[in-house]
């Protein structure tokens, strides 16, 4: 327990004491920033009343976005294979030739 470190996180007007691995100090502020400025934003968009209510258009935002970039990836990698065996087939060829 020496080696991890106690920080606060304010969050939607809440304070969250949290204890963490030093190395993960850097991630969780930047998270808790980003969460913070898309409050803000929906906030300002929205007639929202409730916290609640924004906090689970935040989640579903991050939600989104992080399903969106395993599609992407996956799309990616699909891509990349098929070129891969696009250049195989053709060094195959040349090969046998």
């Amino acid at each position: 327990m020496a080696d991890k470190l106690k920080i606060k996180l304010s969050i939607a007007d809440r304070v969250y004491p949290l204890t963490i691995n030093p190395q993960q100090e850097e991630g969780l502020r930047k998270a808790a920033k980003k969460i913070e400025a898309m409050i803000k934003q929906f906030e300002q968009s929205y007639a929202v009343r409730d916290k609640q209510d924004v906090l689970a258009m935040c989640a579903l935002q991050f939600a989104a976005q992080t399903e969106q970039k395993d599609i992407d990836r996956s799309t990616d990698t699909l891509k990349a294979e098929d070129k891969l065996k696009s250049l195989n087939d053709l060094l195959q060829k040349h090969l046998v030739s």
